[in-house]
């Protein structure tokens, strides 16, 4: 069936391009508008074959331009169209990943991955250089022998695919866990790592040291310039457009142009102010993702996002459909054979940089592991990178083609290895244990005894929990216990006078230990969706055999579940949604009877302000 499919698909994308090359062959179609009707047409059809069968969109619009591009069927009229729909997607693609990026929040976003943020990328692309390097010397490899191999080789296995992981993240509402938040910051990082490669890559054939500050002083101009037209000026402009929601979208891509057109123009500037030529023009792209990140703090930058992101899918398509197109035909199994060594390294690489870097720097085996596994692929980035240095002569045609292939490899790998993260930790676990990466103790705080209240687990609910029990009963705080896996959280809890310990929630014995034996009110409040190993229902089940005595409350997303909670044994079972819409309720209420800015100041009288709380996860 696969293959009867594939042979439709390919039938149809020929008949649109002899019927498509007839029409513009008559006029009807001006060549650049031909050739990206074709592109899309290919990559929507190849799109929903690969979505049907699991593989990751990426995949298909790096397909569908082979498939339309010369190595295929040659549907594209015009080659020179192959780099404007590159360029053009290249563009807008960097100026949404600006977009994406607040510095000021990467650095409040903790000790851990700061720390890991700024060593991991550095110390990826060492080792990917040291390995092509040690294959050279050992005479393994005749094809990395160029003079910038080893370090774009590096390079390549340093990232990981933003587009692909927070996607995922983001399906299975995973993001604000500590994987997630793991993930999240590093990818930030590498984003900035990457910035600072494109940057430096036009000095990489004459690595000196003025070329380099010369182009560091154009950006920092071009920021600068950017920075205070964005303050002084767009907020303003975005605030009128703000009322015409259509226009925002115009105004977001006007930014990003106006910006690329005064980096080009900056040595007609460093020729007025120094009266010789300067060369302090920067890149487009550099342009666009700087015009990116300087909107990415205004008041309207969420807003800028949503209608961005409408098209955003749109000039991706172009970007990776243009990169297929750019593949040339694979004589040599050599390409082949680097792809998949630089599939394989790069997954390495997270086991022997990511893994370490993450557990030393104060995070906990499995999450550091599990992060690591889930960041397994190749940044499209180093997507971006390959396409500028291949434009500038520093890769050679294989070489590009194989990052191209070996980014396609990965991305296949993606959703296998963010499914079966957990599970592969699992069996890594005692090896782990031998190499020297322990678990915490469970047995974190010394104290023991009876406890009033012990939180299974600590997230968003327990957070809030724990802030209401510190402002209403703060007598009770040394009685109260909380077993968790993330010891990012420790020393936070800790400092409320709480007991807290590390813990496997789906390991009967550990609970044991951790001491809810004694305990009065044992409280499950993480729902099913974020819990692995183990749910709410088996909780309530292993809770009930070691503590017949305590009144137990669980959670449940469904009105089937809770009663089967009930079943086991819960004292009482409330769901999140009920809850909410309970308290929605009493505020329509008050809005229909004209009296909610009374019940509003009322309640903020009693409890304060929601933002000004100071809660472990705020």
């Amino acid at each position: 069936m696969y293959v009867i499919g594939k042979n439709i698909v390919l039938q149809m994308i020929l008949w649109v391009g002899l019927t498509g090359n007839a029409a513009a062959a008559g006029g009807e179609l001006p060549p650049l508008v031909y050739d990206i009707g074709v592109s899309l047409f290919a990559a929507s059809i190849l799109a929903i074959l690969f979505v049907k069968i699991k593989i990751p969109s990426i995949a298909a619009f790096l397909l569908a331009g082979i498939l339309v591009g010369p190595v295929g069927f040659g549907l594209i009229t015009e080659p020179d169209n192959i780099d404007t729909i590159a360029e053009l997607g290249f563009l807008l693609l960097l100026f949404m990943i600006g977009l994406e990026i607040d510095i000021r929040k990467t650095f409040k976003s903790g000790r851990m991955i700061v720390i890991s943020g700024i060593l991991q990328y550095p110390l990826s692309v060492l080792f990917g250089f040291a390995f092509v390097k040690l294959l050279v010397w050992g005479g393994l490899t005749v094809t990395l022998t160029g003079p910038f191999d080893a370090l774009y080789f590096g390079i390549f296995i340093a990232g990981s695919s933003t587009l692909l992981v927070i996607n995922l993240f983001q399906q299975n509402y995973e993001l604000d866990t500590e994987p997630g938040r793991i993930a999240l910051g590093i990818l930030v990082f590498q984003d900035i790592w990457a910035i600072i490669v494109i940057v430096i890559q036009p000095n990489f054939q004459s690595p000196e040291v003025l070329p380099i500050f010369i182009s560091i002083a154009g950006i920092i101009v071009l920021s600068a310039i950017s920075y205070g037209l964005a303050k002084h000026l767009v907020v303003h402009a975005f605030r009128w457009l703000s009322k015409e929601p259509q226009l925002v979208f115009v105004g977001a891509i006007g930014w990003c142009f106006s910006i690329v057109f005064i980096g080009s123009s900056l040595d007609y500037l460093g020729s007025m102010v120094f009266d010789f030529p300067t060369p302090l023009s920067v890149g487009s792209g550099m342009s666009a993702l700087i015009a990116g990140m300087t909107i990415a703090t205004l008041p309207y930058s969420r807003e800028i996002v949503g209608k961005v992101g409408v098209v955003r899918d749109f000039f991706i398509i172009l970007f990776f459909v243009g990169l297929g197109m750019s593949i040339p035909p694979v004589t040599d199994f050599s390409v082949i054979k680097i792809a998949v060594v630089l599939a394989f390294i790069a997954l390495l690489t997270r086991q022997l940089i990511f893994f370490p870097l993450f557990y030393f720097t104060g995070g906990d085996q499995r999450h550091s592991q599990v992060a690591s596994i889930r960041l397994a692929q190749i940044s499209e980035f180093g997507l971006v990178i390959a396409y500028l240095g291949a434009q500038k002569g520093h890769l050679s045609v294989e070489f590009s083609s194989a990052i191209i292939f070996a980014f396609v490899i990965t991305a296949l790998l993606t959703q296998p290895l963010y499914r079966h993260a957990y599970k592969i930790h699992a069996r890594m676990a005692p090896w782990l244990q031998r190499l020297g990466f322990r678990e915490p103790s469970a047995q974190g705080d010394e104290r023991e005894g009876t406890y009033d209240i012990v939180l299974l687990g600590f997230h968003r609910v327990a957070s809030s929990l724990l802030h209401e029990i510190a402002i209403n009963r703060p007598e009770i705080l040394p009685r109260v216990l909380v077993i968790d896996f993330n010891v990012q959280l420790h020393p936070a809890i800790r400092k409320t006078g709480v007991t807290v310990r590390y813990g496997d929630l789906s390991n009967e014995e550990t609970l044991l230990h951790a001491g809810i034996s004694n305990a009065k009110i044992i409280i499950a409040t993480i729902p099913d969706d974020i819990l692995r190993g183990t749910s709410n229902l088996k909780l309530v089940q292993t809770v009930k055999r070691l503590n017949t005595e305590a009144i137990v409350i669980a959670n449940a997303e469904n009105p089937a579940t809770a009663r089967e909670i009930y079943s086991s044994g819960a004292d009482y079972v409330y769901m999140g949604r009920v809850s909410t819409a309970r308290a929605l309720d009493e505020l329509v209420g008050q809005a229909l009877e004209g009296a909610l800015q009374d019940f509003r100041k009322e309640q903020e009288e009693v409890h304060g302000h929601h933002h000004d709380r100071k809660e472990i996860l705020s």
